[in-house]
């Protein structure tokens, strides 16, 4: 009888596991699974599911448009020559925007819905992009935080219902941000392009986000790649920030646009000292929970497309969230804070996108937090979620009203609605409360504007062209009956023209009645005989 020795079994080093016929760490296979879907749900089906939940709650805002939203209303019904020619004059940071709201008032109609449902969408696109991110740097359970916690921040909120800008800025800038980690992890002359082209467009969208650029610069420097990722980073934000220079420097001829903001406050200072610190100690907790490293050297037997995909599953060697997300949240608001003293020029909008990287560093948090809490894993988080929720819904339910913002239009329009028919003639004070015809015309149906030399399409103009003052005054001594539209509070006249129409009104005429809703005021004033 023959002996039969068994087969020799080939002991696998500790910490390693068979993909096919090739060995792989196990720490590969873990990071990889981290960041891939929860189960058969992706990844940040949660963090876009509450960001279309609370975007589309309350979108019509009690049938209200703030004058901000009334620019956009308005200049978005021209034909795009027409906005070329207004932005050649005024507005050219939010040219672009413009022109993408004309196309979808072309393709949907024009209605609030359709006005805000882009910032709707992009804002759940920043929420699903941080949620990727979040995941790639440090686990699926902090991506998924990050993501949450992105969608309840209340100026996320409130400017993922607005008909302006800045939730596109923060999509794109979540989206460059997520295309430099993919650039950093396998850099390609595609992948740099992608990320070029993600912060160019934020730039044309508003050109405060080239901010986000600077904070990845100093994520570069924290992270120091070698001179091929150097390279191919600096080639990208040359492009990027060369394509953005004409509208950086037409709208810097511009920059009366902005003379109306306040110098920065006590208030506005402690807001930011107060989020760079809660970022800063949650990004010392992050630097605890970074994934494993993977080993540089990967089998050479493993595919290359297997070896492309371990790759990209796990965060690049040396770079961690903190690196990431810290800088994306403090520069954008301490660079411009800093840029304020000089002018002023500090609204948290301008640099929302901040909130990624504030966004990314509390995911940590909670996924410290929650990793504590006995509880199942797909029920931790969304009670997070519902939570944060409800501590905010006093805060939520305001920012669904007409009183969150500084006036509204409509209410405007339907005063003069109800005036118009015994007036002749209306005038506006400041010119810039023109606003109101310009997105109600049927209101103001009879009347005659009798400031007005040049309407706005025509000037290229958002409020148009105004008589000179002597020529002010005699429009309205001419008039019988007139309705004026103006702010509410005191009644300041800032300009010749405006002195010219209340020394007419003052002279000539008597106030017969005032209303006043939601920020506008309206009165009728009649001759006397």
């Amino acid at each position: 009888m023959n002996d039969i020795s068994p087969p020799r079994v080939r002991q696998r080093p500790e910490g390693v596991e068979a993909v096919g016929r090739v060995v792989l760490p196990r720490q590969a296979r873990t990071v990889r699974r981290d960041a891939a879907p929860y189960g058969r749900v992706p990844l940040c089906a949660g963090p876009v599911l509450l960001a279309l939940a609370l975007g589309l709650w309350g979108l019509t805002r009690e049938h209200s448009m703030w004058r901000d939203e009334a620019a956009t209303w308005q200049v978005a019904h021209r034909p795009l020559a027409g906005t070329a020619h207004m932005v050649s004059q005024v507005d050219v940071v939010h040219g672009v925007y413009y022109a993408v709201m004309h196309e979808v008032f072309a393709l949907f109609g024009d209605s609030l819905v359709t006005l805000r449902l882009p910032s709707v969408l992009a804002t759940a696109a920043a929420c699903a992009l941080t949620t990727l991110t979040g995941a790639r740097l440090s686990g699926r359970r902090a991506g998924v935080g990050a993501g949450l916690a992105l969608a309840v921040v209340p100026a996320v909120q409130e400017y993922a219902q607005e008909g302006r800008s800045y939730a596109l800025v923060l999509a794109f800038v979540a989206l460059a941000t997520r295309l430099l980690l993919a650039a950093l992890g396998r850099p390609t002359a595609l992948r740099w392009a992608g990320y070029a082209g993600a912060v160019l467009v934020a730039a044309l969208l508003n050109w405060f986000s080239l901010f986000a650029l600077v904070a990845h610069g100093v994520t570069m420097a924290c992270l120091r790649p070698d001179r091929t990722r150097c390279t191919g980073w600096a080639l990208a934000a040359t492009g990027a920030v060369t394509g953005a220079l004409p509208l950086i420097l037409t709208s810097g001829e511009q920059a009366d646009q902005v003379a109306w903001i306040k110098p920065l406050g006590w208030s506005t200072v402690l807001g930011v000292v107060i989020t760079v610190t809660i970022a800063a100690l949650c990004a010392r907790m992050a630097g605890a929970r970074l994934p494993q490293r993977l080993p540089e050297a990967l089998p050479e037997r493993l595919p290359e497309r297997l070896r492309e995909g371990v790759r990209e599953g796990v965060p690049h060697a040396r770079v961690s969230l903190a690196a990431v997300a810290l800088p994306l949240c403090a520069v954008p608001q301490i660079g411009l804070a800093v840029a304020s003293l000089v002018k002023p020029l500090y609204l948290t909008r301008y640099v929302l996108f901040a909130y990624v990287g504030f966004a990314l560093l509390v995911g940590v948090l909670l996924a410290t937090l929650i990793g504590r809490v006995r509880a199942h894993p797909r029920v931790q988080l969304p009670a997070a979620a519902a939570l944060a929720v409800l501590a905010l819904l006093p805060i939520e339910l305001r920012l669904r009203t007409a009183e969150s913002r500084v006036d509204d239009v409509l209410a405007a329009a339907a005063l003069v609605d109800r005036a118009r028919h015994a007036a002749d003639g209306v005038l506006y004070i400041p010119a810039a409360r023109r606003d109101t015809a310009l997105v109600s015309p049927h209101a103001f149906a009879g009347l005659r504007d009798l400031a007005l030399a040049q309407g706005p399409l025509e000037s290229g103009t958002l409020k148009g062209i105004e008589a000179a003052p002597r020529a002010v005054e005699q429009a309205v001594a001419d008039a019988r009956r007139i309705v004026l539209v103006t702010d509410a509070g005191p009644l300041h006249a800032d300009s010749a023209r405006d002195r010219a129409k209340l020394r007419a009104l003052d002279e000539h005429f008597v106030r017969r009645s005032t209303s006043v809703e939601r920020g506008r005021r309206v009165s009728v004033y009649e001759r006397v005989r």
